[in-house]
C-alpha cells in the first residue's frame, strides 16, 4: 500500500488527528481547551442522525424476520447474553481492585474534600426515580418525542412496537417496509459524510482533554488508570476472546477489522460516535440484519462491559482511598445495585461517571464526596469505558447471531480462526452434504 493510499484511510486519519491533538493539548493547552468545539460538533452530528438509524435498521431487521416470535427469542438471547456477560465484567472489576488495591496508601480524609466540582454529576444521578422511573422513561410521551429526546431507549422502544406491528399487518404493509429500508441507506449515506470529518472531531476532542486536564494530572492517579486499562484488556482478551473463539472467530482479527471504528471511539471517548458504522461492518461479517438490528442497539443500554468494570472498581478504589472497608455483604449489594444502575448509562460522555455516583447514592458506605478524587482523570478512563462497551456489543451481536443460526459463516474470512487441514476436509465435507439436500 503506497503512503499516498494509506493517508487516505479513515483510521490513518483518526491516528494523526488523535496525536496532534495531544501535541497541541500538551504544548498549548489553552488552544487545546478552544478546540472542543470541533469535538462536540463531531458528536452532535452523530448524535443527529442515530435516530433514524435505530430505527430504519431495528425496524429492517425485525421484518426481515417474518416472525414475531424470532424476534421475541433474539431479544431473549441477547438479554440472557448481556446479563451473563455484564455480571463477568462486574466481578471482575471487583477482583481487580482486590487484587491490585489502586486505591491504597492515599490516606485521603473525606471531610477535607471540596465537593462542588461533583455537584452537577450528583445532581443527575439523584434527578433519577429509581428503577420504576427508569423503565417509564422508555416509554416516551409521543412517537416523535422518542426521537428528539436523543436518547437510545425510547427510539429502540417505539422501533420495536412499529416493526412488529408491520410483521402483524403481513403483506400489506410491505411497500412501506421498502421505503424504510430505502431511507436507511439514505441515512447510512449520511453516516459516510458525517465519518469524513471523524479526523476532526477527533483532533478537537482529545486536544480538548489534553489540555484543560493536562498529562501530569494522570501521575497522582497512575495506578488507578492503569488497573482499568489492565482489567479491560484482560477482560477483552480472555472473558470476550474466549465467546469469540467458542463462536469460531478471533477477537483481535475483529478488533483490526473494526479499528476504523475504534479510533473514532477513541478520540470522542464515545461510542455512540461509531454505530452506524458497527452496524454496516456486522452485517458485513455475515451477522444477518435482524439479529443486528436487535442486538446492538440494545447492547448500547444493556450491555456496557466498559462501565461495568469501571464502576465496581472504581467504588473499590474509592473505598481504600479514603480507608472504608467494605464486607462481603456490602460488595454483593454493589454489585446487584450497579448491575441496575449501569443500564441507565448511555454511550455518551460523562455517563459513566453519573451512574458511579447513583450507585455510591444507593450503597452510602462509601460517600459520594470522595468521587472528587477521580473526577480530573474520568476523561482519560471514558475512552477504555468506552471502547470496551463498543467490542462487547461487536462480540455480542455475531455470538447472538451464530446462536441463532443467523450467521452466513462464509462472510466471516476476515476475522475467522485459521483452521487445520483435517477442520477445513470435515468443514467442506458437510457443506457438501449440505448442498445436495
Amino acid at each position: 500500500m503506497t503512503i499516498r493510499k494509506l493517508l487516505g484511510t479513515l483510521y490513518v486519519q483518526v491516528l494523526i488527528a488523535i496525536a496532534m491533538g495531544i501535541v497541541i493539548g500538551h504544548y498549548w493547552p489553552q488552544i487545546g481547551i478552544d478546540l472542543k468545539p470541533l469535538g462536540d460538533g463531531f458528536i452532535k452530528l452523530i448524535k443527529m442522525i442515530i435516530g433514524p438509524i435505530i430505527f430504519c435498521t431495528v425496524v429492517s431487521g425485525i421484518t426481515s424476520m417474518h416472525d414475531v416470535k424470532q424476534v421475541g427469542r433474539v431479544g431473549g438471547k441477547a438479554l440472557l447474553y448481556f446479563e451473563i456477560v455484564s455480571t463477568i465484567a462486574l466481578l471482575i472489576g471487583l477482583l481487580a481492585a482486590h487484587a491490585l488495591h489502586p486505591g491504597a496508601g492515599f490516606n485521603i480524609d473525606v471531610k477535607t474534600l471540596d465537593t462542588s466540582a461533583i455537584a452537577g454529576f450528583v445532581g443527575q444521578a439523584q434527578h433519577g426515580e429509581g428503577v420504576t422511573g427508569f423503565l417509564l422513561h422508555v416509554i416516551p410521551t409521543t412517537f416523535f418525542e422518542a426521537f428528539s429526546q436523543g436518547e437510545i431507549l425510547p427510539v429502540l422502544f417505539v422501533s420495536v412496537l412499529f416493526g412488529i406491528a408491520l410483521v402483524m399487518v403481513g403483506e400489506k404493509g410491505r411497500p412501506l417496509v421498502g421505503i424504510i429500508n430505502q431511507a436507511s441507506e439514505v441515512f447510512f449515506r449520511i453516516v459516510g459524510i458525517i465519518s469524513r470529518v471523524a479526523p476532526i472531531g477527533a483532533f478537537g476532542a482529545i486536544a480538548f482533554t489534553i489540555g484543560k486536564y493536562g498529562l501530569g494530572s494522570l501521575l497522582p492517579l497512575l495506578k488507578l488508570i492503569g488497573t482499568f486499562y489492565l482489567t479491560a484488556f484482560i477482560f477483552v482478551a480472555c472473558v470476550l476472546g474466549s465467546i469469540a473463539r467458542y463462536a469460531g472467530f478471533s477477537i483481535f482479527k475483529l478488533l483490526a477489522y473494526i479499528k476504523a471504528e475504534l479510533l473514532i471511539v477513541l478520540g470522542t471517548s464515545s461510542s455512540e460516535s461509531a454505530l452506524p458504522q458497527l452496524i454496516q461492518k456486522l452485517e458485513s461479517l455475515g451477522a444477518s440484519k435482524g439479529v443486528v438490528g436487535i442486538v446492538v442497539p440494545t447492547g448500547y443500554t444493556f450491555n456496557l462491559d466498559g462501565t461495568n468494570i469501571y464502576m465496581t472498581l472504581a467504588v473499590l478504589f474509592l473505598a481504600q482511598a479514603t480507608n472504608i472497608d467494605l464486607t462481603l455483604e456490602q460488595q454483593l449489594t454493589l454489585l446487584a445495585v450497579a448491575m441496575l444502575t449501569s443500564k441507565g448509562a448511555g454511550a455518551v460522555v460523562g455517563a459513566g461517571f453519573v451512574a458511579l455516583a447513583a450507585s455510591l447514592a444507593v450503597v452510602p458506605t462509601v460517600p459520594v464526596a470522595a468521587m472528587v478524587l477521580i473526577l480530573g482523570v474520568d476523561r482519560f478512563m471514558a475512552e477504555c469505558r468506552s471502547l470496551t462497551n463498543i467490542i462487547g456489543n461487536a462480540v455480542a451481536a455475531l455470538v447472538v447471531a451464530a446462536w441463532e443460526g443467523e450467521l452466513d459463516r462464509s462472510k466471516m474470512a476476515p476475522i475467522a480462526l485459521k483452521r487445520g487441514r483435517h477442520a477445513r476436509a470435515a468443514a467442506a465435507k458437510i457443506a457438501a452434504e449440505l448442498s445436495t439436500k
